[in-house]
């Protein structure tokens, strides 16, 4: 990841940055942070799973990995590799693919974990906090390497570990209460 020069004294102001290109920023302590492209593998999870999806919920209230969220903290936006929306949240971003910190907290946001002790760090403890203090009601740590999906459910404040999910046991979603999707069958070699 390279950071650039430029530097913006808000959110707002970051907004409004185009640099002409798709390239994926975080802003941290006011400066953009590139982002790296995500791994083709994660791409294949991430698209994997929102297929197992697509038949419980309207296709447009899932967003892949282009959809940023504000959160509080640094960096100040991050970008999941996959979220469902509320109803309310199609309308509101068809301008721009970015949940503002004005807006509802999206449904369930997922990560997918990276190799690297940095990556694993970020998914596992400072994303988590991010999300959790942004009040979104469930958050799945899905990691490639150890072969767990992780759900969390926000309860009272805090995420509370709902399962870590693996082999042929069944994710248990509160989002998806009918879906039945196994660790082995969302990290099978396609």
């Amino acid at each position: 990841m390279t950071q650039s020069k430029i530097k913006f004294s808000s959110f707002e102001e970051y907004l409004s940055y185009d640099d002409g290109t798709d390239q994926l920023y975080e802003l941290l302590n006011g400066e953009l942070v590139e982002l790296p492209p995500e791994s083709g593998r994660n791409f294949e999870i991430a698209t994997f799973l929102l297929l197992q999806l697509v038949p419980f919920i309207d296709y447009r209230r899932i967003r892949g990995h282009g959809l940023e969220l504000q959160v509080r903290g640094e960096p100040q936006n991050r970008f999941p590799d996959l979220t469902v929306l509320r109803e309310e949240h199609i309308e509101q971003l068809k301008r721009r693919n970015t949940i503002r910190l004005s807006m509802a907290p999206p449904m369930l946001v997922v990560e997918i974990v990276s190799p690297e002790e940095t990556n694993r760090s970020r998914d596992y403890i400072n994303k988590r906090k991010q999300y959790e203090n942004r009040g979104i009601p469930e958050y799945w740590i899905v990691d490639p390497q150890s072969q767990v999906v992780m759900v969390l459910q926000l309860e009272a404040g805090a995420y509370q570990e709902i399962g870590a999910f693996q082999d042929d046991r069944a994710i248990r979603s509160l989002a998806f209460p009918s879906l039945h999707l196994t660790p082995a069958q969302l990290f099978q070699e396609r």
